[in-house]
C-alpha cells in the first residue's frame, strides 16, 4: 500500500474515532436535538443527521464515485433522520467505512491522478480522497459545537 494512501487511511480512522467519542453517552434526545430549527441556511442538524451524512458521503465517495460502484444514495434523506441511538449510529458508519481501507489500497500513483465525473465537475481520485478528509473534518467541528451546545442547555451541570 502506498505510504500516502496509508496516511489517508490514518486521517479518515481519527476523524471516526473523534465522531464516536462526540456520539458516545448522549441519549436519543440529545443526538436529535437542532441548535437552530427551521429550514433553509441559518437551520442546523442534529448530531445524528451530521453521523447519518458522513456515512452516506463516505460510502458515495469511496464506493460510488472512485470505486464505480453504483450505491443508489438517498442524500435528502440524510437530512430528515431521527430516532437512532449511538449502536445504531455507530453500526451506520462503520458499515460505511468498511469496503474504504479495500478500495484505497488497490490505488496505484497513477490511479490517484485518474480523473472521475461529479455532478459537472472533473476531480482526480486524489482530489476525491481528500475531499472526505475535509468532508468529515469540518463536519466534526459541527459536531463538536452542536455537542457543546447540547452539554451547556441541557446537559448535568
Amino acid at each position: 500500500m502506498l505510504k500516502e494512501i496509508e496516511n489517508y487511511l490514518s486521517f479518515l480512522d481519527d476523524l471516526r474515532s473523534q465522531v464516536k467519542s462526540l456520539l458516545e453517552g448522549l441519549p436519543k434526545e440529545a443526538l436529535d436535538w437542532r441548535p437552530i430549527d427551521g429550514q433553509g441556511e441559518m437551520a442546523t442538524n442534529s448530531l445524528t443527521v451530521m453521523a447519518i451524512h458522513l456515512a452516506g458521503s463516505e460510502a458515495f465517495w469511496m464506493k460510488e464515485i472512485i470505486g464505480g460502484q453504483s450505491i443508489h444514495r438517498d442524500r435528502d434523506a440524510e437530512f430528515v433522520v431521527k430516532g437512532l441511538g449511538f449502536p445504531e449510529l455507530i453500526a451506520k458508519l462503520e458499515t460505511a467505512a468498511k469496503e474504504t481501507p479495500a478500495i484505497l489500497s488497490s490505488l496505484t500513483p497513477a490511479q490517484l491522478e485518474e480523473t472521475r465525473k461529479f455532478r459537472d465537475r472533473i476531480v482526480t481520485v486524489r482530489w476525491a480522497i481528500l475531499h472526505v478528509i475535509e468532508h468529515f473534518a469540518m463536519h466534526v467541528g459541527h459536531m463538536q459545537l452542536t455537542r457543546q451546545l447540547w452539554l451547556a442547555n441541557f446537559g448535568k451541570k
